[in-house]
């Protein structure tokens, strides 16, 4: 008993840090919407009945979403083949994973820029091969903006499923190939299964992470592009309309919360651990 209460003490500083810091602000902005004098739900109908910003919505989750399919395929392959290198090739790979988040979002999205713009890099040796007689319009597209979440979130997900994938034993690979498994049937059936704890991590990492960027849709979507993080600074910085800026931010954690407890479930079932 005591010890148990000496655990609630200890905990007490941080837990507070928490609510004070985290749970009461959020609280008070999705407070904030429910004071409208037209009624509590007035924000979120002109939100859902207003066809742009449920488009914006949309195109927010449809850009987290792909590049959460795309940053869970490279990331897997690039994490399983870090996991079985040898200790200093490994450690070479894991430095190289890691170096690009040592840079700052807008700086590696202003790389992007120099890379995808009309007399960019890539532009300019598609017009050396010959593969396009003018410059291409690669910028300010939803396909951009993919591409440079991809960049941005894949060592976020290569370092959550090194550790995954470096736990299972070799043993369990030796034993199944002992027994006539095919090295495909032992990804299905071995490696996959063990490793869905990583890949539910890293798929929450990477589409909260997508789903509230800012910094990268705005610079290399534009106003063509609007997600809910460039909509929430608009209406809160441009506009001033700040409980429509809370409204946004209310509707962001609560896809945020939603996906979060969707993964979790989906992680529970196909876990062979928890069964």
């Amino acid at each position: 008993m005591l010890k148990r209460f000496a655990g609630w003490l200890m905990s007490t500083p941080a837990t507070l840090l928490v609510v004070l810091l985290l749970i009461v602000p959020v609280a008070a902005t999705i407070a904030t919407t429910f004071g409208d004098p037209r009624g509590a739900f007035a924000p979120y109908v002109d939100f859902f009945t207003s066809s742009f910003r449920r488009a914006v919505l949309w195109r927010t989750v449809e850009i987290a979403s792909i590049t959460t399919v795309i940053a869970l395929f490279v990331g897997f392959l690039t994490a399983f083949v870090v996991s079985r290198a040898p200790g200093r090739l490994k450690s070479i790979l894991i430095i190289a994973a890691v170096f690009p988040l040592l840079t700052g979002v807008v700086v590696r999205s202003f790389a992007w820029l120099i890379i995808l713009g009309k007399n960019g890099i890539l532009n300019n040796f598609l017009l050396w091969l010959g593969v396009t007689e003018k410059p291409l319009t690669m910028l300010y597209t939803e396909g951009s903006v993919i591409v440079a979440m991809v960049y941005l979130f894949v060592p976020l997900m290569i370092l959550t499923l090194v550790g995954v994938l470096e736990g299972i034993p070799d043993d369990l690979l030796q034993a199944s190939a002992s027994l006539g498994a095919t090295p495909s049937a032992t990804f299905r059936q071995v490696v996959f299964p063990l490793a869905v704890p990583g890949l539910i991590v890293g798929a929450v990492l990477v589409f909260t992470g997508s789903f509230t960027s800012y910094a990268t849709p705005q610079l290399l979507g534009g106003e063509r592009q609007m997600v809910m993080g460039t909509l929430l600074y608009q209406r809160a910085m441009v506009a001033f309309d700040w409980q429509g800026a809370s409204t946004v931010a209310a509707i962001m954690v609560v896809v945020t919360v939603a996906v979060v407890l969707g993964m979790t479930r989906i992680a529970r079932r196909l876990n062979p651990m928890s069964t």
